[in-house]
């Protein structure tokens, strides 16, 4: 797809229209199921200090946690019971120990044999291999903004091809890879979400997500508007057209900012996974990259599915299949 047909669908193309599309092209290429993925957010330490993140390192007002192996497996069994097709450990970067994890992720696999999906991170390609070596068969890392510049002003010390590399990395070791990014950052030109989808079909990312931005109230951008669930909606439209083989999240983000109905009308837009939470409840507030975090349940999911006429995948193969990422792929 070139640019131009991109930014043409996402500012000028009728919103029933642009819906009808993305609709015709999940039917053809991914069917009516939508696939669970139980989260847990098993620490809320990081060492980043993302001006738009409340986990960030400087938030003195986060009280910080980090789940015991036992509880991350009791809270991974619950997941498996309730219906979750996956289990997806979710932290700050560096919280935890690479060997620490790489025990949790074999016992979660030895106990329920459900895929594990990590979201964990820029890490070195050691601690990458040692978690696949585990077990793990996903990997998300979201690069956030394909605007070189801003994601050095948001991301202090990091940038942008730091976090490319590292999607390199994690392919290249056999991981099923999942990307990602914001809509309605401040500083972020609505022409450049364009280029954020072109980054992620370059790189033939197997799972791609889209959230709006949501303030955090601790945080440099506290203050900051946020973005718009209709725009978002529109990206999920153009990102399940412009990638019919990856497997697109409805993300909680969307079910904050629309409780009603943002993670129907996600489906509806195109999307084809849900992630319920199953975060120990007297931590999971702790968990707060954002404020006024929707705590999205299995029911909640349940619900989702139904009012837009799918199907849970339970049961169904859940890996996208994309073609290998192009080792030249430049943001």
């Amino acid at each position: 797809m070139r640019r131009e047909d991109i930014l043409d669908l996402l500012f000028n193309t009728p919103w029933h229209e642009l819906r009808l599309r993305a609709a015709h092209v999940l039917e053809s290429e991914k069917g009516f199921h939508v696939h669970v993925r139980g989260l847990v957010e098993f620490s809320s330490n990081c060492r980043r200090n993302c001006l738009y993140c409340g986990l960030r390192a400087d938030n003195h007002r986060l009280q910080r946690y980090t789940l015991s192996r036992e509880r991350i497996l009791e809270a991974a069994a619950e997941a498996a019971a309730a219906g979750a097709d996956t289990i997806v450990l979710q932290s700050g970067e560096y919280a935890v120990k690479p060997e620490w994890l790489a025990r949790v992720i074999a016992d979660i696999r030895s106990r329920s044999d459900l895929p594990v999906t990590l979201s964990v991170g820029e890490q070195p390609a050691a601690a990458y291999a040692l978690w696949k070596e585990a077990g793990a068969v996903r990997y998300l890392l979201k690069h956030e903004t394909v605007d070189a510049k801003l994601y050095a002003a948001l991301h202090p010390g990091h940038d942008l091809r730091q976090r490319i590399a590292c999607l390199h990395t994690l392919a290249s070791l056999g991981y099923e890879c999942g990307s990602g990014f914001m809509v309605g950052l401040p500083g972020q030109r609505p022409e450049s979400l364009a280029d954020d989808i072109l980054l992620a079909r370059r790189l033939r990312v197997a799972m791609c997500g889209v959230g709006p931005f949501i303030p955090q109230a601790h945080t440099p951008l506290g203050k900051s508007a946020g973005g718009s669930a209709a725009l978002t909606l529109r990206v999920m439209a153009v990102l399940r057209i412009a990638l019919p083989w990856a497997n697109i999240p409805a993300t909680t983000a969307l079910a904050t900012v629309d409780a009603a109905s943002g993670q129907r009308d996600g489906l509806l837009a195109g999307a084809n996974v849900l992630m319920p939470g199953f975060t120990p409840s007297d931590v999971r507030e702790d968990y707060c990259i954002y404020d006024n975090k929707n705590r999205v349940d299995l029911a909640a999911a349940r619900q989702a599915i139904e009012g837009a006429g799918r199907r849970h995948a339970l049961d169904m193969p859940h890996m996208a299949t994309a073609p290998a990422p192009e080792a030249a792929a430049r943001p």
